[in-house]
């Protein structure tokens, strides 16, 4: 079975809850990114979680520009990418399923409708649609290679509701495996013209997340990066980020000889 029949196999008729790209390149990296869409799958609420559009293209049901640079830097990196296919607010990828942030009822101000009243039986439908199916794929393509090297990207608001601007370009997130994430956030933090956060805008990871998964809890060397999604905004802008996170990355992987 294709990982792509195998994803629309547990998903809803002709639903494909992930989207692999370059599975066939070489190289030790794996690039995911776990918040790549805002699709609502037709089995929730038809297709539609009661948000006004203007919510749905917010930060809360995906994360904007995220998608494009994780293609464009997977491509520089001669890696595959796995991206996910369902807004984080069908249900979260980057949980645990004993999360209770998995499934989102309210988040930065909106009240989710279609979760209001989503007990367990909806929780575990939309596990076995979206959730296990990717975190399946993602697991076969880190397996490829006993080497890999994980590198998760995300993206940011620059503000939240009530709260601070946010004044970092990108943070570098890790928990307890600090062995390329530390000496990562040490160049970028040499590069002049950048604000970098060290596990900032958002402390480290969550047990159960995808970094916790699929590389702490393996021992396969991992970064989460996140960039503020105001400077991602187009294809242009995420073709420049990841032209310029790609040697930095294979510079830094050397130097650490991980």
């Amino acid at each position: 079975m294709t990982e792509q029949t195998a994803g629309q196999a547990v998903g809803q008729t002709g639903y494909q809850p992930f989207e692999i790209s370059g599975a066939e390149r070489s190289s030790r990296w794996l690039v995911c990114c776990d918040h790549a869409a805002n699709t609502v799958p037709a089995f929730v609420g038809g297709g539609s979680l009661g948000l006004p559009e203007t919510d749905m293209a917010r930060h809360i049901a995906f994360d904007p520009g995220a998608a494009g640079v994780s293609r464009a830097l997977a491509a520089h990196l001669d890696a595959p990418v796995i991206l996910s296919n369902f807004s984080r607010l069908v249900i979260d990828p980057n949980r645990g399923e004993d999360d209770p942030t998995l499934l989102m009822k309210l988040y930065d101000g909106s009240i989710i409708p279609a979760n209001r009243h989503a007990g367990t039986a909806e929780r575990e439908a939309r596990l076995n649609a979206c959730h296990r199916p990717y975190h399946d794929a993602l697991e076969r393509l880190a397996a490829r290679r006993d080497d890999t090297v994980l590198v998760s990207i995300h993206s940011y608001t620059p503000q939240l509701r009530g709260r601070p601007p946010r004044p970092w370009h990108v943070g570098i997130l890790y928990a307890s495996d600090k062995r390329f994430a530390l000496p990562l956030l040490h160049r970028l933090q040499a590069e002049p013209d950048l604000c970098v956060g060290e596990n900032e805008p958002y402390g480290g990871h969550l047990p159960g997340d995808t970094i916790d998964r699929h590389a702490i809890d393996k021992g396969r060397p991992n970064v989460l990066i996140e960039i503020r999604n105001d400077l991602i905004a187009t294809e242009s802008q995420q073709a420049h980020w990841a032209a310029r996170l790609a040697p930095i990355l294979e510079n830094v992987l050397a130097e650490t000889g991980l």
